[in-house]
């Protein structure tokens, strides 16, 4: 299985890069996937958001 799908998800909150899941990239979506998530950090759920894999 290729890794080219997944993506990081980023607290908005705290920056910590919490959570990896996959995504369809063939589809021509331009926006950012935003999710609800718990940090644990933060200790309280928070936005996250999909940042580039470098």
């Amino acid at each position: 299985m290729s890794q080219d799908n997944v993506i990081r998800l980023q607290c908005t909150t705290c920056k910590m890069f919490n959570y990896h899941t996959r995504r369809n990239l063939r589809r021509a979506d331009s926006h950012k996937l935003e999710l609800e998530k718990f940090c644990k950090k933060c200790r309280a759920h928070t936005t996250h958001k999909e940042k580039a894999k470098k």
